[in-house]
């Protein structure tokens, strides 16, 4: 299974934060492959700049120590994904998501998120 994990599922991964079982063990399973797109680091990097994220050091050393652990894969951002934005409903109004929503129809992936207006659209999710 090809995994993309949400912001908040990724926040609370590097914060040593507890996940329900179903979706730690999907992420922790060797056979499937973990995503986080560049929107997470981006989106993080906001909200720190704006006091909203505590973080004990900067997102970029965060997400390089990551990926130097192969804890995920870092999945770009290409026109296709942003072209499937146009066609989303607006069920969901942050522009982050919705950019993660899009990645995971174009992309074929599972969204591993807490988030319930991530289940409104046409993309499978995972968490409890």
């Amino acid at each position: 299974m090809n995994l993309l994990l949400d912001t908040s599922t990724l926040i609370m991964l590097v914060q040593g934060r507890s996940i329900p079982d179903r979706a730690r063990l999907a992420i922790e399973n060797t056979e499937n492959v973990v995503l986080v797109s560049l929107v997470s680091p981006w989106e993080m990097q906001i909200k720190f700049a704006i006091n909203k994220l505590e973080l004990h050091q900067p997102v970029r050393a965060i997400i390089d120590a990551q990926l130097a652990h192969g804890s995920f894969t870092l999945l770009s951002i290409t026109l296709a994904q942003i072209d499937e934005l146009s066609r989303l409903p607006s069920h969901h109004k942050d522009p982050f998501d919705r950019l993660l929503i899009a990645q995971a129809i174009v992309e074929n992936l599972t969204i591993v998120t807490g988030d319930q207006h991530f289940r409104q659209y046409s993309v499978p999710c995972l968490w409890e």
